[in-house]
Order: C-alpha cells, then sequence, then structure tokens
C-alpha cells in the first residue's frame, strides 16, 4: 500500500470530524484527496493534514482516532483537533468555539485542554453524552464525541496540541431534530479562516515542543527490545514526560521490567499521576 506509506511520513496535522457534512467543507478549502485505499473509517490527506470522518458517538470517535494515529501518527507531537456541531440552550446558530473544558456526561469525568495561545473565538465548556441531548436545559455546549477525542487523542500528543472546535447547530429555538446535512457544512464552511488561523498556530506550538531526550531514548532502545510500532511509542511517551516535568528524567524504581511493553506501561502509570496531581 505505497499511498499509506509515503503519508505516514507527512502528516502532521490530525482533523476529526464524525459526520461526512462537517468534513465536507474542510475536504474542499484545504483541498483533501480522499485515501481510497483505507477503511474502515473515510480518510483525507494532502500534503501534512489528514482528516478522518469517525461516525458519530464516542465509540466511533475513539475508535478513529485510534485507528488513524496507529497508521499514520508517525510524527512526534502531532497536532489533533476535532471539528464539529453542538448544540447550545441559548447560542445563535453558527456561534464558533473553542472548548476549555470537556465533561463526559455518563463517567462525570472532566478535561481541561490546556489554551496556551491566545484562541482564535470565544471559549466555552462543553458535555458530552451518549445520546442526543433535546431539553435544553443544560449550561455548557452539548455534543457526543469531544470527551471520547481528548480521552483517546491524549496517548498520542502533547494535551497543549489537542483541541476541539464547536460551531452551534441547534438550540431551543431550533432543536437537533432540525438539523439538515447541507446547513452543517454551511455553518462549517462559514469558519474555515478561523479553522485555518488555529491549525497554524497549533503547528507552531508543536514545533516549539522539546522532543525527548535522545541519550534516555537510545537508553532505553539498548536496554530493552521495542518493536518498530513501540519505538514511536516511546518517542511519544518521552515527549509527554518531558513536557509535563520540565525535562527531567523518568525514574523507574524498583519496579522490574523486562520488555519494551513493561517501559510503556510504567511511563504510562507516570504520566498518568503527574497529569492527576497537574
Amino acid at each position: 500500500m505505497p499511498f499509506i506509506i509515503k503519508q505516514q511520513k507527512s502528516s502532521r496535522i490530525f482533523i476529526y470530524t464524525a459526520l461526512p457534512c462537517e468534513a465536507k467543507p474542510l475536504v474542499e478549502h484545504l483541498a483533501l484527496k480522499k485515501a481510497t485505499a483505507v477503511q474502515p473509517f473515510a480518510v483525507y490527506f494532502n500534503h501534512d493534514i489528514c482528516l478522518t470522518v469517525t461516525g458519530p458517538g464516542k465509540s466511533a470517535m475513539a475508535a478513529g482516532v485510534a485507528f488513524t494515529q496507529a497508521l499514520f501518527g508517525l510524527v512526534e507531537n502531532p497536532v489533533l483537533l476535532n471539528i464539529g456541531i453542538a448544540g447550545h440552550k441559548d447560542h445563535l446558530l453558527g456561534s464558533l468555539f473553542l472548548i476549555d473544558k470537556i465533561s463526559d456526561f455518563d463517567s462525570k469525568r472532566n478535561y481541561y485542554p490546556p489554551l496556551v495561545f491566545k484562541p482564535p473565538c470565544a471559549t466555552a465548556g462543553i458535555q458530552t453524552a451518549s445520546r442526543p441531548q433535546l431539553s435544553y436545559d443544560q449550561q455548557p455546549l452539548c455534543d457526543m464525541e469531544a470527551s471520547a477525542f481528548y480521552e483517546t487523542a491524549v496517548r498520542f500528543s502533547s494535551g497543549e496540541l489537542i483541541q476541539c472546535l464547536k460551531v452551534i447547530s441547534d438550540n431551543k429555538l431550533s432543536s437537533a431534530e432540525n438539523i439538515q446535512p447541507k446547513q452543517v457544512s454551511s455553518l462549517i464552511a462559514e469558519h474555515v479562516l478561523t479553522i485555518k488561523v488555529l491549525l497554524a498556530e497549533l503547528s507552531r506550538l508543536a514545533e516549539l515542543i522539546a522532543t525527548p531526550e535522545q541519550k534516555i531514548f537510545d537508553q532505553l532502545i539498548q536496554q530493552y527490545h521495542f518493536t518498530a510500532s513501540e519505538q514511536l511509542q516511546l518517542k511519544s511517551r518521552l515527549s509527554r514526560w518531558s513536557a509535563l516535568t520540565h525535562h527531567q528524567a523518568p525514574v523507574f524504581g524498583d519496579v522490574p521490567l523486562q520488555t519494551g511493553k513493561d517501559v510503556l506501561r510504567r511511563l504510562d502509570q507516570q504520566i498518568s499521576n503527574r497529569d492527576f496531581y497537574l
């Protein structure tokens, strides 16, 4: 599959939409072409962007993020952006928001995408539920994918580079039951310029984030066996750890480690603990 191999070397920005109508204006304005050899998700490329249409809902979004990162996520510190529609009781249709808090309605977990740059639009919190919310009695925005996107994406990049951008598609005066695909495409098309500004800012941040210390990486590679895929995961984990600890070296302590998988699990534990205290 030479097309896939070629794209693996270049994609640095990953965009995820739930619906084809959300993706359509982005495909057109960003000059993306469909990867016909890729299944089971619709995936589109240009020289440095990979866009995946995952399907609606948390499970579909999580699967789409994991799938494309496993196939194409070979660069360090990729940019991951979820673009889609959301509902709110009062906001006008077409309003654009960058998400600064994600709450999962089912698990009650909260996530806070770091905004270390000046947002190109207004910011808001969002609540993700498994089913459409038609009561319009909640203060946050409402959608069906954001929490699953963020929870999965943080396994593959630094939190600063993982963002959600939502366009209001329904409110108490115009229910989600009235949403039409052409309307969704039109609403998102109106914000293509802002989307491009955000992608440029996130790409700039990606260049600034320090890469893992090569010495630590080389030592671990020599000491333990890592597959090619695990080596990429190791670079990502070390980069995340470095960003969280201001370039401190990871400490493995007295925990017995036999394989590369053991090292990755130990790093995941340390990162998880550090994320919790942050």
